[in-house]
């Protein structure tokens, strides 16, 4: 029982607005969404980046998207690829 029905009156009512508020669910949506990465995807992502780095590749950014994106184009290219130029290193 609400404290509205409690305080003004026990049954519901239709119409009445503190009773329409009685009935309502709220749900917390997005923000009790887990929206961090787990730890092993994160490291897994990072460990591909460190790679692709130490191979001389600059991926867009450290996202396994990214670093795969990279590696296709400088094994396509036979060059390492540079994201921040757009182009591929000497």
């Amino acid at each position: 029982m609400t404290l509205h029905q409690i305080q003004v009156h026990p049954e519901f009512v239709e119409g009445c607005f503190g009773c329409k508020l009685g009935t309502l669910q709220l749900s917390p949506g997005d923000a009790a969404a887990n929206k961090a990465m787990p730890q092993k995807k994160w490291d897994a992502e990072l460990n591909a980046y460190s790679a692709a780095r130490k191979e001389g590749i600059q991926p867009a950014g450290t996202s396994l998207r990214a670093v795969q994106d990279a590696r296709t184009k400088s094994d396509k290219a036979g060059k390492a690829f540079d994201a921040n130029t757009g182009g591929f290193k000497e």
